[in-house]
């Protein structure tokens, strides 16, 4: 039997996420990924009253918190033909924005960049050397010697304690790594400098939903009452009243506050940072595609309604690479969007190769695989606790990838531009947008894209205000009395990670079937009936392996989708032991 190369947990921080890797030589002949946690949060969800689905749904994931929220209170309010206020659309889109941008910056820094920036080798690099560098490419205020020093210190006593983390069990050294030692300096200061940001910019969420992670949501609107005279203002919900704390001035300016600190670290730190370091590595520009088909449901509406003809990145599917095409999606109907079982271990009524839209879906266990720990996969059987999603019977990449291409393909004329920028700057050809690289480029694109939207919003918002408009939730079909015995609907946002959509029937008032179709189940899913891989297992046929042993190559692909496994798959050891450990083999 030829090498197959493991890796298992491939996320750094969050999931479990199993990846084995068929060697031909030193090639990657065939690859399977495999959520190794079961899911569960659906079946918890049967039975209880809808307009709390959301509570229950946001902790899928402990990091995508907030999208779970959105889209089972659009789901509800879809269901139930629920109109929401304007400054509730707004906010939301506030929200949805803030974390694509916490989330984007995070994720590059502090789960991707290490695959690509070698922290043992910023111990040599000259501070003042770094200056210059950092200089050169961005304002950044925080760029001179004197700084490079001191986060090289902090490194070094880090180091030197011995106690690693994160920086545990790196490849540091690995021929793969590219960047000067200057490089990898500036790199890993604003690793630590990200750290610090990110604890200010949550205050967004924690002023319009009371807490970060898992802000509160409410079906017909948000919980953020507006007040512009006192702390102790009216509520507007359902709950709200004489003593409902409300939003204020003072806390609106903290939201612009975070709002233009967000801005510049995107302007001066994130987009600079990226180019920088991918110019570095432009032959990843050639490898890393996937499956060539690419689906956006679309979000941040810029009325009240949901009618995608009025969101900021649009709805579509691209085919085979071909932007001149963008394929209409509907997500009530039951032949496009489907869920299959047949390498999965979860079984249908009607047998494992039958496909099975949301509203009909299904979540049965049929666990036939090896009892960890296993030396790999029985792929012919099932090997993973994901499903496999499908639009019209096709694998389908979702991501920041997908969004700039559909809003690329749509004449977006602030994408075109970036888009033109990166690929002017690198000096690629359009066609680097399809790999590894392309995947990395467009999140920190869309991020500055979003960024830049939030200023707009949260300037709507305030006209509205001072208009006198401060609802945020409506009154109307709270109460079961007003709803039909049987509805059914679809609340579907972008999460950072792709399109995400919860799909619920309510039967008498109750939960009859819910279903959750999430990113990372679209990308990191088995294969199908039909054999066709999944995003993960495609984007990975073709790549050399420089030491199978330190797989960084594996890594770098799949760390380019941001896995955040959690969402696919829910359940932990109820012991409280260590499940799996990192290995290769």
């Amino acid at each position: 039997m030829s090498q197959r190369v493991v890796v298992d947990p491939i996320t750094r921080i969050e999931g479990h996420l199993r990846i084995e890797a068929q060697m031909s030589g030193d090639q990657i002949a065939e690859a399977f990924s495999s959520g190794t946690m079961v899911r569960g949060i659906e079946i918890i969800l049967r039975g209880r009253d809808p307009r709390d689905a959301w509570a229950f749904a946001q902790r899928i994931c402990g990091v995508c918190t907030l999208v779970h929220g959105i889209a089972s209170v659009r789901a509800v309010e879809d269901a139930l033909k629920y109109e929401i206020p304007a400054n509730a659309q707004l906010i939301r889109n506030l929200m949805i924005g803030a974390q694509f941008v916490h989330d984007h910056v995070m994720h590059f820094y502090h789960l991707h960049a290490l695959d690509w920036v070698d922290v043992v080798s910023a111990l040599k690099a000259d501070p003042k050397a770094t200056s210059q560098l950092a200089q050169t490419i961005s304002s950044y205020p925080k760029s001179s010697p004197a700084y490079f020093a001191e986060m090289q210190k902090k490194l070094k006593n880090f180091v030197e304690s011995g106690q690693l983390g994160i920086f545990a069990n790196g490849y540091w050294g690995h021929p793969a790594y590219k960047l000067p030692p200057e490089a990898n300096l500036m790199a890993v200061a604003h690793y630590l400098e990200a750290l610090s940001w990110q604890r200010d910019v949550v205050q967004l969420h924690t002023i319009f939903g009371g807490k970060n992670p898992h802000p509160n949501f409410l079906v017909g609107g948000t919980p953020s009452a507006i007040s512009l005279h006192t702390k102790q203002g009216r509520g507007n919900g359902p709950h709200g009243g004489g003593g409902a704390t409300a939003l204020d001035l003072t806390g609106l300016e903290i939201v612009k506050n975070v709002i233009d600190k967000m801005r510049a670290f995107v302007d001066q730190v994130y987009v600079p940072d990226t180019l920088a370091i991918a110019g570095f590595y432009k032959d990843w520009g050639k490898q890393g595609e996937g499956v060539g088909n690419f689906l956006c449901y679309g979000d941040f509406p810029d009325t009240a309604t949901n009618d995608p003809a009025n969101f900021l990145v649009p709805r579509g599917v691209i085919l085979d690479r071909d932007l001149s095409t963008i394929h209409d999606i509907d997500l009530n109907a039951e032949d496009q969007i489907e869920e299959y079982v047949a390498h999965s271990w979860y079984k249908y009524r009607d047998g494992k190769d039958k496909g099975l839209h949301p509203y009909k879906g299904e979540t049965e266990f049929d666990f036939t695989g090896p009892t960890p720990p296993y030396d790999q996969l029985d792929v012919d059987k099932g090997y993973s606790w994901l499903k496999s999603p499908r639009w019209k019977g096709k694998p389908m990449e979702v991501g920041p990838l997908a969004r700039v291409l559909t809003l690329y393909a749509k004449g977006h004329e602030q994408t075109r531009e970036l888009v033109g920028m990166a690929l002017r700057t690198l000096d690629l050809p359009t066609g680097a947008l399809f790999s590894t690289l392309g995947r990395t480029a467009a999140r920190t694109l869309e991020t500055k894209i979003f960024v830049d939207a939030m200023e707009g919003w949260y300037n709507q918002l305030i006209a509205n205000i001072k208009a006198g408009d401060v609802d945020t939730f409506n009154e109307a079909k709270w109460e079961p009395s007003t709803w039909p015995g049987t509805a059914k609907g679809v609340g579907f946002t972008e999460a950072p990670r792709g399109a995400l959509a919860h799909w619920v029937v309510i039967k008498d008032g109750k939960i009859d079937n819910y279903q959750a179709v999430v990113p990372s189940t679209w990308n990191a899913g088995p294969r199908d009936p039909k054999g066709q891989s999944g995003p993960y297992e495609a984007a990975l046929k073709g790549h050399k392996l420089h030491d199978p042993k330190q797989p960084v190559e594996i890594l770098r692909t799949i760390h380019s989708f941001d896995p955040c496994i959690a969402c696919a798959v829910h359940v932990t050891d109820p012991e409280g032991e260590e499940l799996v450990k990192v290995k290769v083999v």
